[in-house]
């Protein structure tokens, strides 16, 4: 049997026991006639069970129609009921006569009392008998009057508790029953139209709101510190205490009824009501924010917008259903219903558990339905991240053991969405692993594998609080699977460092191994170390401007910048050093005029070949680039400025100084400071305008 109270269940205990005593009784006098069927009737009677509604009238009436030994049984008077247990030699007759009127006890007199105050009030509010009570609210009407109708039913209750324990056959039990019931049907109807008529005001936002009405005032406050029109002040203040009144007034009219019904034994009429209308509120509140119940059949015949558009509504919606739509649920059940934990618990879980499933379900229902390629994982990590975020108050809303279906569900989806970024992380490192592009980058620049990787691991590296759990016992990479050279401490088995540092850090390397098989496809070796520089430059940016540096920390930046310096101090000694050599080590010594064209033809080969192979070359990164241009021009341009500066004049007297002497050390310093910068096609050529006085910039023909 279930019991909203403890005071409830000991009401009907002590109805229970009062209709017993009073068959006991009835049946003894039947005994006196038919001794059979009256020993029947009495085992029946202690065997009896009264509904916890039934009130001492249902007893009474059952009684009356009962027949034993084929005899209608009548109540009997005390005095009769007396002589069943008191045997005197006096006749009826005298036994009559001796016996004066009997008083009235305490409990009749209290009860005749209340009867009295309780008639003229609950017959007054009677929508069966009054059109005025029939279409007038008595809450919305008079408020103290409705207070003094709670009163009034609850002394009823307690005038016919008093009497039944002393006097369960008083016919004063049955009108009070029958006006008690008359009070229930009012309150049940004053009960339903607060409740829908107050929708606005018991919206979970406002209930919210209300709960956190210090914090609220707070925010009024807060007003007076910024330069806001006293005006301003007031309009909100008053808005805000408006909301407030109207949700009190509302939550406490409700309060009082639902105490006053359960006291009663009604309870549960009162909370059919309630879980009615509170349930289409928040399955109306669910669908208001976009979220429906969608079949994964459904969800697989979705195009990608589609789906997205649904996932983008969930994201939205998740945070206001839990932080208002059912944490305001249940702050009003448990004001409601404060009196009753069990009907508190019951109410909720049925006013919000389909809501929170459906609510929950929908990630589960996506990584289901759909196939899972990398570029959906941050939709996915969204989701993950919605609901672990908010983990702590949905455990915390739906604590109740009845509610852990909502857990489960949400956990659940928590699981599917963790598996499915498991899925598309393994997706994704293949994807890098079968890029089959051969054609070599133009310029030696920044491959498009590798941006795409960079700019998906970066923006990975945003989800590493949510991603940190899902990888945290996530099997290590097989190192099998790349060639023993690409291992650092980064990624070895007995690193401490965190499972999700251990994957990116793979990730990457998984991207330079696919980088080194790729600089394979230049010709000329030294562009193939101008594309491993740019590349890895392109990567340390990457990680150093986002937050894989804090995953990858910096040790391992520091590794990777030494790398940038060898790849490109490489692809320097390969594509100048023949120029740099081709400078005497002593520019100022002492050369024949043979010698000194000879060498001066040699600097211009050489220089003009390595400018046409490296004019196509581009460096995106501007301090690679300037740390390659002023290192090659360091140990070009002051030497051969030496060289110029001594041995040109030995040459003065040849007619083709022009052809000889090609380049002033200005314009080696010139067309140094313009490379770089990717003049992407079959080379560019050196136009010189000499003199014999000086040389102007030399201009580079495109």
């Amino acid at each position: 049997m279930y019991w909203p109270n403890k005071t409830e269940k000991a009401r009907a205990t002590a109805r229970f026991t009062t209709a017993n005593a009073l068959a006991k009784v009835q049946a003894e006098k039947a005994s006196a006639e038919a001794n059979t069927p009256a020993a029947t009737a009495l085992v029946e009677a202690q065997k009896g069970v009264v509904a916890p509604n039934t009130l001492v009238a249902t007893t009474l009436a059952e009684a009356q129609k009962s027949n034993c030994g084929g005899k209608q049984i009548e109540i009997m008077p005390r005095k009769g009921m007396r002589s069943l247990f008191f045997t005197t030699k006096a006749s009826p007759s005298s036994s009559i006569s001796h016996y004066p009127s009997p008083r009235l006890s305490f409990s009749e007199s209290v009860m005749d009392r209340t009867l009295a105050v309780a008639d003229s009030m609950i017959m007054k509010w009677n929508p069966d008998t009054s059109t005025y009570a029939k279409v007038t609210s008595l809450f919305y009407e008079n408020r103290r009057e409705a207070a003094e109708f709670i009163k009034c039913v609850n002394n009823l209750q307690k005038s016919m508790h008093l009497l039944v324990m002393e006097d369960a056959s008083s016919e004063k039990l049955v009108r009070g029953q029958n006006l008690m019931e008359i009070a229930m049907k009012r309150l049940q109807k004053e009960f339903y139209q607060i409740l829908s008529m107050n929708r606005a005001h018991l919206d979970p936002e406002s209930v919210s709101a209300r709960s956190s009405l210090a914090s609220t005032r707070s925010s009024v406050s807060d007003y007076e510190d910024d330069d806001v029109p006293e005006d301003e002040i007031r309009i909100a203040a008053n808005s805000i205490e408006e909301v407030e009144h109207e949700s009190t007034v509302a939550m406490t009219d409700l309060r009082s009824i639902a105490e006053c019904m359960i006291s009663s034994g009604y309870g549960k009429e009162c909370v059919k009501i309630y879980k009615i209308i509170r349930k289409s509120i928040v399955d109306e509140g669910i669908y208001r924010l976009g979220v429906e119940k969608l079949s994964s059949s459904k969800i697989h015949k979705m195009d990608w917008e589609m789906l997205e558009m649904k996932i983008n509504n969930w994201l939205n919606a998740v945070k206001i259903a839990v932080k208002t739509l059912f944490n305001g649920e249940k702050i009003l059940c448990a004001h409601v219903f404060a009196s009753s934990e069990s009907i508190r618990e019951s109410c909720f879980t049925e006013i919000t558990r389909e809501g929170g499933q459906i609510l929950f379900g929908f990630p589960e229902n996506v990584v289901k339905s759909t196939k899972k390629p990398p570029e959906k994982m941050f939709r996915t990590l969204d989701m993950y991240t919605a609901i672990a975020e908010h983990w702590p108050e949905i455990e915390s809303i739906f604590s109740f053991e009845s509610t852990s279906a909502v857990r489960s569900q949400a956990i659940t989806s928590l699981t599917k969405l963790s598996e499915s970024v498991r899925t598309m992380l393994a997706e994704f490192e293949s994807t890098i692993q079968k890029d089959a592009s051969k054609s070599p980058v133009a310029g030696a620049g920044i491959h498009p594998l590798t941006v795409y990787v960079m700019d998906y691991v970066s923006l990975l590296a945003d989800y590493s609080h949510v991603t940190g759990d899902i990888l945290a016992d996530y099997p290590p990479p097989l190192k099998s699977s790349l060639p023993e050279s690409y291992f650092d401490t980064s990624v070895s088995d007995d690193s401490p460092v965190p499972a999700i540092s251990h994957r990116f850090a793979w990730l990457i390397l998984v991207l330079l191994c696919k980088l080194d098989g790729k600089a394979e496809h230049y010709k000329d070796v030294s562009l193939s170390y101008l594309f491993l520089a740019n590349n890895h430059q392109h990567i340390v940016t990457k990680v150093r401007t986002s937050n894989l540096k804090y995953i990858l920390g910096d040790d391992w930046l520091s590794r990777h910048d030494l790398k940038v310096k060898q790849f490109s101090d490489k692809y320097e000694r390969l594509g100048w050093d023949h120029v740099i050599k081709s400078v005497p080590e002593d520019p100022t010594a002492a050369m024949s005029p043979e010698e000194v064209k000879k060498c001066f033809l040699r600097f211009n080969e050489a220089f003009e070949q390595a400018y046409r192979k490296q004019s196509v070359c581009v460096v995106p990164d501007s301090k690679l680039r300037d740390e390659i241009k002023v290192s090659i021009a360091g140990k070009l341009v002051g030497a051969y400025r030496e060289l110029y500066n001594t041995h040109r004049i030995a040459l003065g007297g040849e007619r083709n100084l022009a052809v000889l002497v090609r380049f002033a050390p200005e314009d080696v310093g010139n067309y140094l400071s313009d490379l770089f910068f990717g003049n992407v096609g079959s080379g560019g050529s050196l136009s010189i305008t000499t003199s014999s006085s000086s040389h102007s910039r030399p201009s580079r023909s495109r």
